[in-house]
């Protein structure tokens, strides 16, 4: 409810500011306001639902056919990237670039096969090419528009806190950081360092358990790179939302040009899919919800990582897309990518 409460209000707040009934400082404010509550909303559905349990039994087919999956996927994605980068964007190999390396993170677990994929310097290399990928295009494609928001206080800040909500959604989603009791902690502070799988290899987490607040927190160098990935991107895509709608408003030019609709709908479809995922589990009868739960939110399923993938793809071509909007519609004649 209290989700629905929050997207209600982001709803509210752009369509009075479509319709020139707020300002855009109004309009930032209620939409903060509105992200803040869904995601608060999100959290305790996530904590206070009942984990549902599933056996092997349900499985819609065996898991030696993960294998085959992930390979299809990784080269459909691949391929897609290559064909897309030829046939669309030939003056810009960074994109394709990015592609073979998301196709590649679907693929890791079955190229290096048994324990040995969990330290592969290989596995390493991958997760480490991500930011640095994806830092590229930005440097090439949006730099002067990010140095453009970050001059500009409102959307700074809106940028920076839509990104630190994000973060914090993101960890507690995923079960890293709750400030709720839960069976199985320790009933006395503990910290702790241990090796931990996230993402494909095995990373040093610091473990934190403060039972009687009671507060748990894992940290890894992994996490912090990937959330962090995802917070910034979604940081500049609201930062970038917030500029257009300042830059609209002193030049009197009418909302729906700069691709905002684009960017919030990569930003919901990225943010929301795990949760989406476990309300159809819960919400679905159980002949539907063990598949689903087989499909998508097993850790062992390849298809799981495409919720990461795809968000990181969402992120970055939303950010590239704005940008282009607003070169081809003249709204702002220094935003302009570089090839």
């Amino acid at each position: 409810m209290l989700t629905l409460v929050g997207i209600a209000i982001v709803g509210g707040a752009v369509g009075f500011k479509r319709h020139s009934r707020l300002t855009p400082e109004q309009a930032l404010t209620g939409v903060f306001i509105g992200i803040v509550t869904a995601a608060t909303g999100a959290v305790l559905f996530d904590a206070l639902s009942i984990d549902v349990q599933y056996s092997a039994a349900t499985m819609p087919f065996s898991r030696s056919l993960y294998p085959l999956i992930a390979f299809a996927v990784g080269l459909t994605i691949m391929i897609g990237s290559l064909s897309i980068g030829w046939f669309r964007w030939r003056t810009r190999p960074r994109y394709t670039g990015l592609g073979f390396i998301l196709g590649l993170w679907v693929t890791y677990p079955y190229l290096i096969p048994g324990p040995a994929s969990n330290s592969h310097p290989l596995g390493y290399l991958l997760v480490l090419s991500l930011p640095i990928a994806v830092g590229y295009i930005l440097k090439k494609d949006a730099a002067h528009v990010i140095r453009d928001v970050f001059r500009d206080p409102v959307a700074r800040r809106f940028g920076i806190g839509v990104a630190v909500v994000v973060g914090l959604f993101f960890l507690f989603i995923t079960g890293y950081l709750s400030v709720f009791p839960e069976e199985g902690l320790p009933h006395e502070p503990k910290l702790v360092v241990l090796p931990v799988i996230y993402q494909l290899v095995s990373w040093p987490t610091l473990e934190v358990v403060r039972p009687h607040i009671p507060f748990f927190l894992a940290i890894s160098p992994g996490l912090v790179i990937v959330v962090g990935l995802l917070s910034s991107l979604i940081g500049f895509n609201a930062g970038i939302i917030a500029r257009y709608w300042r830059i609209e408003e002193s030049a009197g030019l009418t909302e729906g040009t700069a691709g905002t609709a684009t960017v919030v709908g990569s930003c919901t479809c990225g943010c929301c899919g795990p949760l989406v995922a476990k309300i159809a589990i819960l919400a679905a009868g159980p002949s539907i919800a063990a598949p689903l739960y087989w499909v998508f939110v097993d850790p062992a399923s390849p298809l799981g990582v495409l919720f990461i993938a795809g968000s990181i793809a969402l992120f970055t071509g939303s950010l590239v897309y704005s940008i282009e909007s607003a070169t081809r519609s003249s709204e702002i004649a220094d935003f302009s990518p570089a090839d």
